[in-house]
C-alpha cells in the first residue's frame, strides 16, 4: 500500500509512519508544513528508507496536493495534519480556523478528484482516513457516562470547533460526492516525541530544571489517556479494517485527574533521578514544584471514551496501562535529551529540507 500521510512530522503523525516503516510492507508519502510542532527528527529512527517520499507543503495549497497525488497515485490517505494546542488556538484562533477547516477542504478536494479519475478496481479499495478528537463532543458532566460515535457535537474550545467543523466537512464529502472515507476520534494522547509544550512533555522537562510544575484550577479536570504508539495501531487497524462512512472513538482506558498525571510523573522522576541536582540541592521532592495557576478559559471538565465499538469490531485494545506507558515517556525524556534539546533552543528547525513538487 501506498499510504499518503498529512502531519507526518508532528507527535501522532511521526508515530504513524514509525510504525508503518517498522512493518516493512508499505510506503508513506509525507506531506506537512513544518509549522513550529513539526519535527523531522521524530523519524529519525526509522530513516533512511526507500519506502518514504517527504514534502513540506501547505494542505491549503491544492494544487500542490493534487501534483502529488498524480506523482505517487496513493492507496489511501491518512488526514492527520492539524493545529492542534488549545491554548495557541484561544490567543489565535485565524490559524486553527485555517489549517484545521480550509486546509481539510483543500485536501479533500484534492482527493476528491484524483479518487473520480481511478479505475474502478481502485476506487474499491481507496479510502480517506481523517484523525479528530474525543474535544468535538465537549465536556461530560454525568461521572457515568462516555463519549460514543453517537455522542453529539458540542465543542468549547476555537480548537474543538475547528476539528469539528472538519469533521462535518468529511462526511459530507461522503454522502455527496461518495469518497470512501473513515473518521476516527482519540483521546489525550502521550508518549515519546511529543511537541514540549503538552501536559505531560512540558512537566517532564521543567521538573528536572527544577521549575514550576503549572497546574490549571484545582487540577481536577479528568483525561483519558491514549499512549501514543498505541494510538498508531489502532488508526491503522482502521485504517486496513474499518467499515466505510465509520467512526470509531479510540480511548485509551485511563481517565486521570490532571493533577494526577503530574503527581504520577514526580513519583516516577524520584524513582529514575534519585540524585537529580534539583532533588539534591533544595532538599525536596518534584512534586513541591506543582503551582495552581488560574484555569484555562472555557475548560472542559471531564473527556472519556467508550472504545467497545473499535475493540468489538475490529479487535484493538490498548497495549499499555497507564503506568507502563507513563513510566515508559518519562524514561524517553531522560534518555533523549538531544531531541528537546534542539527544541528549547530552536535547532530543530534547520532540519527542514523535503522534495520539491
Amino acid at each position: 500500500m501506498k499510504l499518503l500521510i498529512t502531519g507526518g512530522a508532528g507527535f501522532i503523525g511521526s508515530a504513524v509512519i514509525r510504525h508503518v516503516l517498522t512493518q516493512g510492507q508499505d510506503s508513506v508519502i509525507n506531506i506537512d508544513k513544518l509549522s513550529y510542532a513539526g519535527n523531522l527528527d521524530s523519524l529519525d529512527p526509522v530513516l533512511p528508507s526507500q519506502d518514504y517520499s517527504f514534502y513540506q507543503l501547505d494542505i491549503c495549497d491544492t494544487t500542490s496536493l493534487q501534483e502529488v497525488f498524480h506523482k505517487h497515485q496513493p492507496d489511501a490517505v491518512m488526514h492527520l495534519a492539524a493545529e492542534s494546542h488549545v491554548d495557541r488556538s484561544i490567543d489565535g484562533p485565524g490559524a486553527f480556523i485555517q489549517t484545521n477547516i480550509v486546509g481539510t477542504y483543500s485536501l479533500l478536494e484534492a482527493a476528491r478528484q484524483y479518487f473520480e479519475n481511478l479505475s474502478q478496481e481502485k476506487q474499491k479499495t481507496f479510502r480517506f482516513h481523517h484523525v479528530s478528537t474525543d474535544e468535538v463532543y465537549g465536556d461530560l458532566e454525568n461521572p457515568d457516562e462516555l463519549f460514543t460515535e453517537l455522542t453529539p457535537y458540542a465543542p468549547s474550545s476555537p480548537y474543538s470547533a475547528s476539528k469539528a467543523s472538519s469533521d462535518h466537512l468529511v462526511r459530507a464529502w461522503y454522502r455527496t460526492y461518495g469518497l470512501p472515507i473513515l473518521i476516527t476520534n482519540c483521546s489525550n494522547n502521550y508518549g515519546p516525541y511529543q511537541f514540549p509544550e503538552k501536559l505531560i512533555p512540558h512537566m517532564i522537562l521543567n521538573a528536572i530544571q527544577g521549575k514550576a510544575l503549572p497546574v490549571y484550577g484545582d487540577g481536577s479536570q479528568i483525561r483519558d489517556w491514549l499512549y501514543v504508539e498505541d494510538h498508531a495501531r489502532a488508526l491503522c487497524k482502521v485504517l486496513a479494517e474499518g467499515d466505510i462512512g465509520q467512526t470509531y472513538n479510540i480511548g485509551g482506558l485511563n481517565e486521570k485527574k490532571n493533577l494526577e498525571v503530574v503527581q504520577t510523573l514526580c513519583s516516577i522522576l524520584e524513582e529514575l533521578l534519585p540524585d537529580n541536582p534539583y532533588s539534591a540541592s533544595s532538599g525536596k521532592g518534584f512534586a513541591e514544584l506543582i503551582e495552581f495557576v488560574k484555569d484555562r478559559p472555557g475548560h472542559d471538565k471531564r473527556y472519556a471514551i467508550d472504545a467497545s465499538k473499535i475493540e468489538t469490531e475490529l479487535g484493538w485494545k490498548p497495549e499499555e496501562n497507564f503506568a507502563s506507558g507513563m513510566k515508559k515517556t518519562v524514561g524517553w525524556y531522560l534518555q533523549n535529551t538531544a531531541w528537546w534539546q534542539s527544541i528549547l533552543d530552536g535547532s530543530y528547525k534547520l532540519h527542514r529540507l523535503g522534495e520539491q513538487v
